[in-house]
């Protein structure tokens, strides 16, 4: 049966279309078939598995302004069954052009509908901010991960977000879990990543997932070259964390398929 999750938080540097990229491609490679939606008019997730978005013709834009067929706009990436449905520029225009448009905020999930049987997971990497697109998304969605960095201010907004969420299962989804809060930017060096897992723990408790995803070059690195950090380096513990990542959300969506889990000296939980 297909998922769909969201990767959301409207705070910029938080790790989320690190997480959406990573996370599709740990799913792929574990012989899940999934599609990675970019609804973030930067398209750093489209430039990030190889795509240059100036080159891009059809993308997520035309799909949800122009109906076009995702399946027409749907690319294969360099990850074995990793598949992208890009973004460009242009999506940056498209909340003012779906402000008059007819259930506006149904959009999205009428051009996943299209696809979403043919894939295993589908991974949206949603823009930075609690707009239009982002309510698409969450709409559209079985379920949201809230990547959060482990500094000072990392519960900063998080309530608004938490309370757009609500908003979207009481008036548009009401089938939308949080699938989990994710710890990300860790650096065990730090007594200030100690206390943030101590804190955000304490308050979410079983809604933060076991995963914690490090800081590590390799994993800020790969982008540049247009790579997921499975196909740049996947004996780095970037590659290891997001390979722990989705085995936890397969355990938690399959209990029945136990996937084992990989630990790694540099790896802390």
């Amino acid at each position: 049966m297909s998922k769909t999750i969201a990767i959301a938080n409207q705070k910029g540097g938080v790790g989320k279309t690190t997480s959406a990229i990573n996370l599709a491609a740990s799913l792929a490679v574990l012989e899940y078939k999934t599609l990675l939606i970019d609804a973030d008019p930067q398209a750093n997730a489209t430039s990030g598995v190889g795509y240059d978005p100036k080159e891009i013709e059809l993308s997520i834009y035309e799909c949800i302004i122009d109906n076009l067929d995702p399946k027409k706009a749907i690319i294969e990436t360099n990850t074995p069954n990793l598949f992208l449905l890009p973004a460009h520029i242009d999506l940056v225009g498209a909340e003012i052009e779906m402000i008059n448009m007819s259930e506006r905020e149904q959009l999205m999930k009428k051009v996943i509908d299209k696809v979403k049987n043919d894939y295993d997971y589908i991974i949206i990497d949603c823009s930075p901010s609690l707009g239009l697109i982002t309510v698409n998304a969450l709409t559209a969605s079985d379920s949201v991960i809230i990547p959060v960095q482990c500094e000072y201010f990392a519960l900063e907004g998080l309530g608004k977000l938490l309370n757009t969420i609500r908003i979207v299962q009481n008036r548009l989804n009401p089938s939308l879990d949080i699938e989990g809060i994710l710890l990300t930017m860790y650096d065990a060096r730090l007594r200030l990543s100690k206390q943030v897992v101590e804190e955000v723990r304490t308050h979410f408790q079983t809604m933060v997932f076991e995963t914690i995803i490090n800081r590590n070059t390799r994993l800020s690195e790969a982008p540049s070259f247009g790579q997921t950090i499975i196909m740049h380096d996947a004996a780095s513990s970037g590659a290891i964390n997001y390979l722990n990542l989705a085995r936890e959300i397969l355990n938690k969506n399959n209990p029945e398929q136990q996937q084992p889990s990989e630990t790694n000296e540099n790896e802390s939980q």
